[in-house]
């Protein structure tokens, strides 16, 4: 390719390679492959000379050489999109892990200084939707030998989604004394936010004593009907002679390895029994927070076979963050973020009839009071409903819940009054809001930690947005630094304007079919086993 200034009055079929804007508003984008008119326009301005880029008879445009690469690329569980200013984004077509070869990543980009694929990170869990490489062509035009050569070393499996399966998942958790009841069950429902974005389940949990033998029974009693056991031990494996791997032992089992370069996630232990993966939960895998852990259990829903060899390699990357929990203080330990939960419960359900869905019993409960308890049970700095259409009926349905209530007068306008009303009344100290609507029965404290958790894992914190399948949902987090233009909204559809605009400081977070399960009509209520009064 040919590069560098020309008469203007030469330029005709050459790409410009800087925009420009011209007297009367008219502008002509870098990147133009310049028409007759374009040359007039530009002589007309008094330009002389303009900065092209020419390709040479060997050369293949920017968007047919991203495509050709890209399209090479794709392979199990991946798509391309069109190309586009000399870029093609490749996107999940499943939930599970993205795997990319960083050799092969690396021989790709060290063909020619114009090709580029940048990819996420090897193994990293991964939504349907979300983007995870791009080919990115630097010049206008790149030569045609290295896009070929590109294309045929991107067509050897360097990138694939490795697919989750639903898997079976049976729990054995230890009891002593020292361990509260409310933390076993919060390990619970913590595992079934983190077991959501692959629709595994949890067959059965038991509960034992802190001993060998009660351990073995439990991993004996589950091996049968499970696809993966996790040991939750009411006390941290010390040793490989302590209770949780002498049980597998003492099964038939054995134990592959204790121990990972991961931190938090040190104190795993991954075993065998009857050829079923067997692990042995460290403590911080009570928590949503990302640790060593989740590397394990993702592997091995994804189909994964996890050996000592790639446990001892996790070293790098290893270190993740801190958590509260330490024995011993950390330096520049920062605090977590305050989040206000703010449920939306004003609208007046229209599609529903005369009834107001948001009092409609669900499993016994007012389907507000559902979204009230789990907001509630994510431990958020505080809760305000904001209330509107039948505020006195939605008010006696939340009674005796710590929560802050909101009037929004001018309900009958749309969902964005509530949204400012329910900004408004948001704490000063907090860092951020997250705002749930009041029809999301099936949400569970749990998936709200993981959301919060995703939130709290970057700074600056970004938007998160849970999902379903990749789509995006409900709730929404929106850091403090957007307030101000959540309180400028109008109309009935929220913030989805704002949200559509800031796609690069967002991240999305899987949770199921609980952030899209819409209950608009009578209908869709009593499938959900909902009933009106």
């Amino acid at each position: 390719m040919k590069f560098g200034p020309v008469r203007a009055s030469e330029a005709e079929g050459a790409i410009l390679a800087h925009g420009l804007r011209l007297p009367g508003g008219i502008a002509i984008r870098k990147g133009t492959v310049l028409a007759h008119g374009d040359i007039s326009a530009i002589m007309a301005a008094g330009i002389d000379e303009v900065i092209v880029a020419r390709a040479e008879s060997d050369d293949i445009g920017e968007n047919d050489a991203a495509y050709a690469i890209a399209n090479a690329l794709v392979g199990p569980g991946l798509r391309a999109e069109a190309a586009a200013t000399g870029r093609v984004n490749l996107y999940a077509t499943a939930d599970g892990l993205f795997v990319a070869d960083a050799e092969k990543v690396n021989s790709i980009n060290r063909i020619d200084p114009g090709i580029t694929l940048a990819t996420l990170p090897n193994l990293l869990e991964v939504n349907s939707g979300r983007m995870v490489a791009t080919v990115k062509i630097i010049p206008y035009a790149v030569d045609g030998a290295a896009v070929a050569s590109a294309a045929a070393a991107a067509g050897n499996g360097v990138i694939a989604i490795n697919a989750y399966s639903p898997r079976r998942i049976g729990v054995v958790a230890t009891q002593l004394p020292s361990l509260k009841p409310s933390v076993m069950d919060k390990t619970i429902r913590v595992l079934k936010g983190r077991l959501a974005i692959s629709g595994s389940s949890i067959v059965r949990e038991i509960r034992t004593e802190h001993l060998q033998e009660a351990v073995a029974a439990g991993i004996r009693a589950l091996i049968g009907e499970s696809d993966i056991v996790l040991v939750f031990g009411a006390s941290a494996i010390c040793d490989v002679d302590d209770v949780i791997p002498t049980a597998i032992k003492a099964e038939g089992g054995k134990v592959l390895h204790f121990g990972m370069p991961v931190d938090p996630g040190n104190l795993m232990l991954l075993g065998e029994v009857d050829g079923k993966p067997v692990i042995g939960a460290p403590g911080c895998a009570r928590s949503p927070a990302e640790n060593g852990f989740d590397w394990i259990l993702q592997r091995l829903i994804a189909g994964r076979k996890v050996t000592a060899d790639e446990i001892t390699g996790m070293g790098v990357g290893g270190l993740l963050m801190e958590i509260g929990s330490r024995p011993q203080p950390r330096e520049g330990k920062s605090r977590n973020p305050k989040i206000s939960a703010i449920i939306l419960a004003a609208g007046q359900s229209t599609r529903m009839g005369p009834a107001n869905k948001l009092l409609a019993k669900i499993d016994g409960k007012p389907m507000i009071a559902h979204v009230a308890d789990a907001a509630i049970g994510a431990h958020p700095f505080d809760v305000i409903a904001v209330t509107g259409h039948q505020a006195q009926s939605v008010k006696e349905a939340l009674s005796d819940r710590a929560l802050k209530l909101v009037h929004n007068a001018e309900f009958a306008t749309g969902m964005a009054s509530s949204l400012r009303a329910g900004i408004s009344a948001v704490d000063p100290a907090s860092d951020g809001a997250m705002v749930m609507l009041g029809d999301m029965p099936r949400i569970e404290a749990a998936m709200l930690e993981k959301v919060i958790n995703a939130f709290a894992a970057s700074k600056p914190h970004p938007v998160v947005v849970a999902t379903c399948n990749g789509k995006r949902g409900n709730p929404v987090i929106w850091p403090r630094r957007f307030f101000e233009q959540l309180l400028q909204v109008q109309g009935d559809k929220g913030a989805r304007d704002l949200l559509a605009d800031l796609v690069n400081e967002t991240v999305m977070v899987e949770i199921g079919e609980a952030a899209s399960l819409d209950l608009d009509t009578r209908e869709a209520l009593e499938r959900a086993g909902g009933s009106l009064s």
